[in-house]
């Protein structure tokens, strides 16, 4: 189980570890696109790691597409997400303070579909995700989504 762990200037403890998420919309822009992890059974955005000798964007399109069978163009930076008050412990044991890039993405090819990391996916309204088990603190970046800022959201 993934686990939020606060306290003052916590980071300190833990490495830094880049992460990037994919924010996809319907056609409408009423809804976002969620996978439900298969490890925890959360839903969450499409996303993952970066890895060595890839770009933000890069890594935001590998992960949507292992995540959810579709090949996406990152269109712009929503925001960046990170505090020193903050660590994640992963079920597996591993720590890190995050740094989470995320990015609006179009579907550009591909078909929607399941892998061995996502048990369910779907397009789903706020209203809808209120009820849902979300990872935390996912509500707060697509709600910076839907605001449809201009410029990136630093939180």
């Amino acid at each position: 189980m993934t686990e939020i762990i606060q306290g003052e200037r916590i980071g300190k403890t833990a490495p830094l570890k880049v992460g990037c998420s994919a924010i996809i919309f319907d056609t409408d822009r009423q809804k976002v696109l969620l996978t439900r992890r298969a490890d925890n059974g959360k839903w969450c955005v499409p996303g993952g790691h970066m890895e060595p000798g890839e770009s933000a964007a890069e890594a935001c399109i590998r992960e949507t597409l292992e995540e959810t069978g579709l090949l996406v163009k990152v269109i712009k930076l929503i925001g960046i997400y990170t505090s020193p008050n903050r660590i994640v412990r992963y079920s597996d044991g591993n720590v890190c303070q995050p740094i989470v890039l995320t990015f609006e993405a179009v579907p550009i090819d591909g078909k929607l579909s399941l892998s061995s990391e996502t048990i369910d996916i779907g397009y789903f309204s706020l209203e809808d995700m209120l009820s849902m088990e979300m990872m935390p603190l996912l509500l707060d970046r697509i709600c910076d989504a839907f605001a449809c800022q201009e410029m990136a959201f630093i939180r």
